[in-house]
This record gives structure tokens, C-alpha cells and sequence, in this order.
């Protein structure tokens, strides 16, 4: 998706610097614990890594404070046998409003065997007037284990933001040995707000998130997963080892009510620092 003909300006924008990012990052197992193996980093994209134990956890910080049209960000993660990591993000991110062209933001992750990747984001804002073209995809060795979630909120309900004009595509892949695992796909364009309210794929939520849990401990977790989730949204098993949830919420703060205490269940730990920043 280059852009859309509704977010582009009848009078020619002078032409702004656009942000560009890059994060390549690959772990090992060390003397029992996970360590950098390979790290790279270049533009606006800058990344922390607190002490937490045996785990890695890497901070993802988009210095240029958010996502417009012409932007670009890529992610690439190799989880090295028998390690652990974390990529998680210092806030929400947020997709504000393009004169022109597109946001994109590509992020791919494999991780080898006996290895866990918790893919922790926190929430995507999407703006009045955004154009985001969004996609993941993760291949997984087996015996990988895999932790991931992508919440988005639909503009700020306790600040009265509507979103009647945006361009959103969302695709999340899934592969197990190269072949299809999961898929997920979102494309939105117009009135946001319309679609979000019918029942087939809102029912009026201003906010949503898929999860995905692979791990041996998968099929044992669904009952209490499902308590956890009431009328939130809906949990399945897709494979024996595979969970997937869907959860819709009114806004932000719902959604996190409800999501919180899921993601770490199923992480068997409290979630990152920065979530609760």
C-alpha cells in the first residue's frame, strides 16, 4: 500500500525529512544466560537493554516520536538456540496524521530451537488522517516458544478523537519450519469508526489486540485463559501447542484491564518495566 487518495493534500506539501530506523539484533546462550550475539542499530531507531537476569529484554525507542507518511522502520531478530528474548517498546507508538505516502514498518523474527521470543509491543495509536502499512512475521524452529501481542487503539476515547479518515494494513505471519502457523490480517480505510461499530468487527470497540501463544504448556492454560478473558473477546487452539486470542475492548485503559494480567499468565512473569511507566 503506497498511500491513499483521501490523506494526500490538493496543494503540493513542501517535501519533510522522513524517519528511518533499523534494528538487526540476534541472542546466544551463554553460561546460562541469554547475550547479545550480533547488534546493530542505525537512524531513529535506538535501543536499551536493562539488566533483568537470565533473559534479554531489548527496549525498542522510535526517537522520531511517532509514524507519518514516507517513514520507514525494519526489525530483524534471531533468537539463537536455548535463549530468551524480550522486545518490548518504551510506550505506546502512534501513527499521526501523513500529508503524503505512506508509513511503513516492517519487523521479522526467527527463533531456533529451545529458544522464546516475547514479541511485548506496547499499543499502536492510530491517529485522525494516518497511513500505516504494518507487517510481521515470525518462523519459528521446533521447540521454539513464542509469546506475542499487537494491541492498537482507534484514537483516544477519553479525548473525544474521532478517526474518520485512515489507511491501516496490518499483517501478522506465523510459520512453523517455513510452513503457515498462523495468519492475521487487518486492512481498514475510511471511516474507521463505521467499521469498528458493526457487529461482524467491532461491535463499537475503540480498542483491540491478538495474541498468539506456541509452548508445550499451551492446552493447559486455555480454561484459565478463558476466565481471564469473560466477554473480552475469544481464545482457541488452533494446534496442540498453539493458543491464539482475539480481545476487544472500549478503549485503552479496558483493554489493558483485560490483557495485562493474560500476557502474564501465559509469560509466567510481570511484564516489562516500561509497561508500567
Amino acid at each position: 500500500m503506497d498511500g491513499h487518495p483521501d490523506l494526500v493534500t490538493e496543494r503540493a506539501a513542501p517535501v519533510q525529512p522522513r524517519a528511518v530506523g533499523t534494528l538487526d539484533l540476534a541472542t546466544k546462550a551463554r553460561d546460562g544466560l541469554s547475550v547479545i550475539d550480533r547488534f546493530r542499530t542505525s537512524g531513529s531507531m535506538k535501543t536499551l537493554f536493562p539488566l533483568t537476569g537470565t533473559a534479554l529484554e531489548a527496549i525498542m525507542i522510535n526517537t522520531s516520536g511517532g509514524l507519518t507518511g514516507g517513514d520507514r522502520f525494519d526489525v530483524a531478530a534471531r533468537v539463537g538456540a536455548g535463549s530468551t528474548l524480550t522486545l518490548t517498546t518504551q510506550a505506546a507508538e502512534r501513527a499521526y496524521r501523513t500529508v503524503t505516502g505512506c508509513a511503513r514498518v516492517r519487523a521479522v523474527a526467527e527463533v531456533g530451537p529451545g529458544a522464546r521470543l516475547n514479541w511485548l509491543p506496547q499499543e499502536l495509536i492510530l491517529f485522525e488522517g494516518c497511513a500505516l502499512d504494518r507487517r510481521l512475521e515470525i518462523d519459528l524452529t521446533p521447540g521454539a516458544e513464542l509469546l506475542m501481542v499487537e494491541p492498537v487503539i482507534f484514537g483516544r476515547r477519553a479525548m473525544d478523537e474521532r478517526l474518520d479518515r485512515i489507511a491501516f494494513a496490518d499483517r501478522i505471519a506465523l510459520n512453523r519450519e517455513g510452513r503457515p502457523l498462523y495468519r492475521d490480517a487487518i486492512s481498514l480505510e475510511g471511516d474507521a469508526g463505521a467499521l469498528m461499530a458493526r457487529r461482524a468487527l467491532g461491535a463499537g470497540a475503540g480498542a483491540m489486540a491478538c495474541v498468539a501463544f506456541v509452548s508445550g504448556a499451551a492446552e493447559g492454560l486455555l480454561a484459565r485463559i478463558r476466565a481471564l478473558l469473560g466477554q473480552a473477546g475469544g481464545a482457541s487452539l488452533v494446534q496442540p501447542d498453539t493458543l491464539i486470542l482475539r480481545i476487544l475492548a472500549e478503549d485503552g485503559f479496558e483493554l489493558r484491564r483485560v490483557l495485562v494480567p493474560i500476557l502474564e499468565e501465559l509469560g509466567g512473569a510481570r511484564l516489562p518495566k516500561s509497561w508500567s511507566l
